[in-house]
């Protein structure tokens, strides 16, 4: 099995190499430090799993997964984060992952997940129990009407809220500063928010980004 694992801690990349590769024919074709470099890897790579972490800079996992499940629809993705609440639950399953664990049982489960993912099965953290239909279930959020930004939207907020300025955002996004100010200006409108620290505030609360 070639898996991918996107983190932005080198520190955790090791310990995730380490857990990964103890299993027999296993082992790691690549790792990313950001979401952009999770979806370049993916699409050179082609992993059959991806464990990603939620917070990190320029791309965030939510945002990388929802590029690479639709780019790899046959590349499985587990999502590694320290943070639960049953909004988040919904937001990985609406992304493509099919799996969610929390970083603190890694340890037990992260090999149980990737094995589970891999043979088209899906693995949710005990506590998501209460948000899915059953234990380890896919529930179906079609009738979900939740406020949500479009994926570019994601994007910008967290690149403002990271501190770029709009010429950045337009450069990392490969879009004209007018585009980026334009798509700056409806995010706070639809978030009614007036700053960029109201804004970066927002990503935290929201797990765009972590503090």
């Amino acid at each position: 099995m070639r898996i991918l694992v996107a983190n932005d801690h080198d520190l955790v990349r090791v310990g995730l190499k380490q857990l990964l590769t103890a299993r027999h024919g296993w082992e790691i074709c690549a790792e990313a430090r950001n979401g952009d470099e999770a979806v370049t890897l993916s699409t050179k790579h082609k992993p059959d799993v991806i464990v990603m972490d939620i917070g990190m800079p320029q791309l965030n996992g939510l945002e990388a997964t929802r590029k690479i499940c639709k780019m790899l629809p046959g590349t499985r993705i587990v999502i590694l984060t320290m943070h639960f609440s049953d909004e988040l639950v919904r937001d990985i399953i609406e992304a493509g992952a099919r799996g969610y664990i929390l970083k603190s049982d890694a340890d037990r489960e992260l090999v149980q997940a990737v094995e589970t993912v891999a043979n088209r099965g899906s693995y949710f953290t005990y506590r998501a129990t209460d948000s899915l239909a059953g234990p380890h279930k896919i529930p179906d959020l079609s009738a979900a009407k939740r406020k949500k930004l479009t994926g570019r939207e994601r994007e910008i907020a967290q690149l403002l809220a990271e501190g770029k300025t709009s010429k950045e955002v337009a450069t990392l996004l490969k879009i004209s500063v007018k585009t980026a100010e334009t798509h700056r200006a409806n995010l706070m409108r639809k978030l009614e928010l007036h700053s960029a620290s109201e804004l970066a505030r927002y990503a935290i609360r929201n797990k765009i980004i972590e503090e």
